[in-house]
């Protein structure tokens, strides 16, 4: 006959069992849960940032259909890729505040921006390279650039790739002026902060695409400039 001590001690393990077991099913759900924020969160990740700066924003006017150097007091990261992503980032943001003079969609505009050191050279594979293994050929050659391509206008010039998001270009206002603005507004700002970007092409989710909002030709190659068409406001 089972003793009352070993009934008790059965069904102490048996809670310890049920126990052991919603507990694990909790901490699965949580990290479940946390995975699952951490995929769909927009935030960029974090870079060593400098303290507060003067940084010139090139803001474009709807109204008046002008571009103007605004100077700001603002914190922004060292590293040059991640102070390029930083400077579209606030600049979107100040476009979607209510005030805004050339008003655009709220939320992340850029998924990304990537430098490549101008001009813009490529690889293909070399055919006098010995086969690998497998009978291909993996080595490669440093494929000049091509006649025609852009060259860098001073040492260190880099073209800058801006991967920008379907959801913000999709929303983005149509006509011809305001996606020009928008436009200038980006290559201005750039040319005043980042000056070794001289050149910009852009993607949309990775891939190239024809207009910005059925208008603006996206396909192309940008220099960078200062396109201000009216003088910084005097503080």
């Amino acid at each position: 006959m089972i003793s009352r001590h070993q009934r008790i001690l059965f069904w102490l393990l048996v809670l310890a069992i049920f126990g052991m077991g919603a507990w694990l099913w909790h901490v699965h759900q949580r990290e479940r849960d946390r995975m699952h924020a951490i995929a769909n969160d927009n935030t960029p990740l974090d870079a060593p940032y400098s303290g507060s700066e003067s940084i010139t924003f090139a803001l474009a006017d709807d109204e008046g259909g002008t571009i103007t150097n605004t100077p700001r007091m603002i914190a922004m990261p060292t590293e040059v890729t991640a102070r390029a992503r930083a400077l579209l980032d606030d600049l979107v943001n100040i476009y979607s505040q209510p005030a805004s003079k050339h008003p655009l969609p709220s939320g992340v505009a850029v998924d990304g921006v990537f430098l490549i050191p101008l001009p813009v050279v490529g690889h293909a594979l070399d055919p006098k390279a010995p086969a690998s293994p497998t009978g291909e050929h993996d080595a490669t050659m440093l494929v000049p650039a091509a006649p025609d391509s852009p060259r860098a206008e001073n040492p260190g010039g880099v073209l800058a790739v801006i991967n920008l998001r379907s959801q913000f270009v999709n929303s983005h206002p149509s006509g011809v002026e305001v996606e020009n603005l928008t436009l200038l507004s980006i290559l201005g700002t750039l040319h005043a902060n980042i000056p070794q970007i001289e050149q910009v092409r852009f993607l949309v989710d990775g891939q190239p695409r024809e207009t910005l909002a059925g208008h603006v030709d996206m396909l192309r190659q940008y220099p960078t400039r200062d396109t201000a068409s009216t003088p910084a406001p005097e503080n």
